[in-house]
């Protein structure tokens, strides 16, 4: 098993910066891809970012790209997405997933956390 606690959203106003932290502990021995989604009200959950096990590989939803950069650290169990220029769509819950397969398919994640709120004003 895998725990997963993300930190680090909040209210801010469209063009700042956020940076999404995600925690994991339990098995984290296992090599597991990593992954940000959101969900925004009425709306369907949605791909953000991935990356691989050694962080070598990323990938990224078209509507962020340029804007968010994923990023982990394996030493400390971490996970992270730094989110500049944010607009008021933007606006979500945002999770972290961990599991063992890279790829934006939510189906490709075993563990989830709770999702912190970003919320962007104009």
């Amino acid at each position: 098993q895998v725990q997963l606690v993300e930190s680090g959203g909040g209210l801010v106003q469209a063009g700042a910066s956020l940076r999404l932290s995600c925690a994991a502990s339990g098995r984290t021995d296992s090599r597991q891809a990593m992954g940000w989604f959101r969900q925004a009200p009425g709306k369907a959950r949605e791909f953000v970012a991935a990356i691989s096990w050694g962080g070598v590989n990323t990938m990224y939803a078209d509507f962020v790209k340029g804007r968010f950069t994923i990023s982990r650290d394996n030493a400390k169990n971490r996970l992270y997405l730094q989110m500049n220029s944010l607009k008021p769509e933007d606006t979500a819950v945002y999770s972290c997933a961990a599991g063992v397969i890279y790829g934006s398919s939510p189906y490709n994640y075993n563990y989830w956390g709770q999702g912190t709120q970003v919320t962007v004003s104009s």
